[in-house]
Parts: structure tokens; C-alpha cells; sequence
């Protein structure tokens, strides 16, 4: 079958735009079966629209696949629903084809039905993409009938449970050569995944609905050689999207010594949590290229951090913090305030201890976002906040009453002449 697969990147600059690893990923695991797989990748804003109609025409495909990766900018200030334009993209993918239209992506597999619903595409898979997708092709060439695969949504049936493979090693990873086709060459910072899932549970975290709660992993010498593939194109520059990147602590050791034996001059960031760290791990990360770090701790005061479901404590931040300095690696700090029990006590809290780690940048965020089947979840409805059945495609946020006049207007008065650079999100 002739598949294209579309991404749709938004360049606002309110939110990450990175490379489409996730459908890359899917592109290769469609293609490694058989099927002639291409993928789309351009830009949602500047109103020129979708240059679309030409690669449908060449390529004629039998099945388009859209990724809806962000389903808003998360900004409770200036909210921005970012699935309109998806919508103008499958309605113009309607007017020029008759194939039939799959959703996927990690906002689609927050909200599958809602989504399905709004943007009228034809059905969704949920889950991993490398093992749904190309059943879901063979489901369809064989006509459509009897039970769909695993992580399948159609309109009006009930879905299919979705599946997660224990090891990541069986799914192939996108070409080194891929990536030349982007504009940046070698200055581009490619993304690397190395595992999903996260088991932590923070009270307002997503990342078990797109990934599930059991840590999986592709073996560290897989990694490594996918690295050096892309060494060998020119590429120096990348960044570890793994939920926690030291979780579990002996893997992220054990993948950062087989990087200093390839010795291949790598600059990478990682995303840390704020706990298991310790200093041979900092110190092997340093040595195997790592040069910044993006920490949330979330919040500076020990009472917020139980009410968020942190299993660290303050302490635990400002030593690992310190750690990373100590090392040369740059360090991104998060604070999420206006959760449930913050006071004005409580945000001033925060504020003086993200000072006190005199970190390179600090992204403050003003409410939390609330999304299905977290604890935020239960708690906003328990409190009147939404009602149960809200189904929260649309940006709701939590910011407990005795703050909502007061905390953006305190953020946003918070000396930015400090070290720290602060930017509300």
C-alpha cells in the first residue's frame, strides 16, 4: 500500500516544535512490512495552507496518516487550541483523496475518541504507532472486517485495548539520512529515545495514557550504533526525549559508558528527575557529552511536592542541582505553580529556592493543565472545577480560587534582573 504520513509543525514559538521522530519511527516500521511510505512534515502557521495537493496527486496514497502530536500551547494566560488547524488539514485531505484517514500521535492518545470526533477523520490508533499502525494496513487491505488490532478507535464502536511491546529493540529506527532532509543539516538536534513509559505518577501527568506506566527500553548497544549512523552524516547535536532520563539509574550508567567507548563527540541534553541521581552518573553523563539538563522539581516547598505526588524533596534537588554545576552542565529548571494546597506562603517558597540554584534558565508555568484520568482529574471534579463528564479537549486548567488574581500578576513581577532568567509559561 502507498501510505503518506503528514506532521504539521507549529513555529509559534509558544511550544516545543521538534522533529517528527514519533511518526519517523512509524514511517520506518511501514515500510521495513512491505508498504511504500512517505512522510510530510510542514509548517501550521504563515496562512499560505497545506502544501498538500501536489504530494497527494504524485503519490496517490491508499492511506494518509496524520499525527496530532499537540492538542494546545498548555498556556492557562493565553490558551491556543492548536487542533483547528488539523482539522482544515483532513477536510483538505478529503478534497483530493478518497483514502482513508488514521490519527495518531501522543495528544491523539490522550483523547482518542474526542479527537477522532472533532477533527472527522476516519479512525485513530492510540499506543505505539510502530506496532498499531502497520496492523491496522493489513487490517484494512484485507477489507475492514471482523475485530480491528489492538489500540484501534472507529467512530461508534467500542475500541481495542491498546498494546505495549516490553522491549523497545524490535522497532526500527528512522534512516540516518532522514534527517538530511530538514532545513538546519547538521546543526539540527536530532531526537533520540532510548525508553517509555513512566511509573511515577504525578498527579497531573499524561505520560502513561501515550506510553503506559512500565519502564521499556531498546538495548543501550542498539542506541549507541543508531548514534553513530548519524555521526556519519554529519549530525553532533541531540536530545534525549526519555520522560526521566535516569530512570532506571544503572541503564542511563550503562548507556552512557558504551557512548564514551564509541567516542563519538556528541552534544546532548537529557531530562532529569529529580531524584536516583548520583555522582558517578553526573560525572558519566559529562564525560559521555551531556551539556544541559532540564529538571522539574516543579515546586520549592515540601508540602507541594507531596500534594503533586513528588517522591523527592527539596534537599534532594538543591544536592543534584549542585551535582550538575559542579559537572559543567547547564541546567533547566520547572516550576508549576497554583496546584492544589498552593498559597501565596507556598509560591513565595518556590520562587526563593528556584533562586537559590542559581539554575541557567527557569520556565515558570501558572496553572496546571488538566487532562482525563489523572489525579488532577478526580480533584478538579470533586472541587467543581469541570464537571465529570467534560471530556477536556478543550484547555481546561486547575488554579486553586485564592490565587487566580493574584499568582500570574506575582510571576509576572518577579525580578527578572536575577541570574535566573524567568519565563512564564
Amino acid at each position: 500500500m502507498r501510505v503518506l504520513l503528514i506532521s504539521v509543525v507549529d513555529e509559534s514559538g509558544e511550544i516545543a516544535a521538534p522533529l517528527p521522530f514519533g511518526l519517523a519511527c512509524v514511517a520506518a516500521a511501514t515500510q521495513r512490512v512491505g508498504h511504500d511510505a512517505r512522510l510530510l512534515s510542514f509548517a501550521a502557521s504563515g496562512g499560505a495552507g497545506f502544501p498538500l495537493a501536489d504530494a497527494v496527486f504524485q503519490f496517490r496514497p491508499d492511506v494518509i496518516g496524520i499525527s496530532a502530536r499537540n492538542i494546545d500551547n498548555q498556556n492557562m494566560q493565553h490558551p491556543r487550541f492548536l487542533l483547528a488547524s488539523l482539522r482544515e488539514l483532513v477536510a483538505a485531505c478529503r478534497r483530493v483523496s478518497s483514502a482513508p484517514i488514521v490519527l495518531g500521535g501522543a495528544g491523539y492518545s490522550i483523547f482518542p475518541q474526542p479527537v477522532l470526533r472533532y477533527l472527522q477523520a476516519d479512525m485513530g490508533i492510540k499506543g505505539e504507532g510502530e506496532m498499531a499502525f502497520p496492523a491496522l494496513l493489513s487490517w484494512i487491505e484485507q477489507g475492514a472486517q471482523g475485530f480491528p488490532p489492538p489500540g484501534t478507535y472507529l467512530h461508534n464502536r467500542l475500541c481495542t485495548t491498546t498494546a505495549f511491546v516490553p522491549s523497545l529493540d524490535g522497532f526500527p529506527l528512522p534512516e540516518a539520512s532522514f534527517w538530511l532532509h530538514f532545513s538546519g543539516g547538521g546543526a539540527l538536534r536530532i531526537p533520540v529515545q532510548s525508553r517509555r513509559g513512566c511509573p511515577l505518577d504525578c498527579i497531573y501527568c499524561s505520560t502513561s495514557a501515550i506510553e503506559g506506566r512500565p519502564v521499556r527500553k531498546r538495548s543501550p548497544e542498539s542506541v549507541v550504533s543508531w548514534l553513530a549512523q548519524l555521526r556519519t552524516q554529519g549530525f553532533h547535536s541531540f536530545y534525549f526525549v526519555d520522560n526521566t532520563f535516569n530512570l532506571p539509574r544503572s541503564y542511563a550508567k550503562d548507556l552512557c559508558r558504551k557512548l564514551i567507548q564509541a567516542e563519538l563527540g556528541l552534544d546532548w541534553w537529557a531530562i532529569i528527575y529529580p531524584k536516583w541521581v548520583d555522582q558517578e552518573l553526573v560525572e558519566l553523563m559529562a564525560k559521555a557529552g551531556c551539556t544541559q539538563i532540564s529538571l522539574g522539581f516543579e515546586s520549592g516547598s515540601e508540602p507541594l511536592l507531596k500534594q503533586l505526588n513528588k517522591i523527592f524533596t527539596c534537599t534532594d534537588v538543591k544536592a543534584i542541582s549542585a551535582m550538575f554545576f559542579a559537572a559543567g552542565i547547564k541546567r533547566n529548571g520547572f516550576l508549576l505553580l497554583g496546584g492544589p494546597g498552593e498559597t501565596k506562603e507556598t509560591v513565595e517558597e518556590s520562587l526563593e529556592f528556584a533562586d537559590s540554584l542559581h539554575l541557567d534558565e527557569l520556565r515558570v508555568t501558572v496553572g496546571l493543565r488538566i487532562y482525563p484520568s489523572t489525579t488532577l482529574h478526580s480533584i478538579a471534579v470533586a472541587e467543581g472545577v469541570v464537571l465529570p463528564e467534560d471530556d477536556l479537549l478543550q484547555p481546561r486548567f486547575y488554579l486553586t480560587g485564592r490565587l487566580r488574581e493574584s499568582l500570574p500578576e506575582r510571576v509576572a513581577a518577579h525580578d527578572t534582573s536575577r541570574a535566573t532568567a524567568i519565563m512564564p509559561s
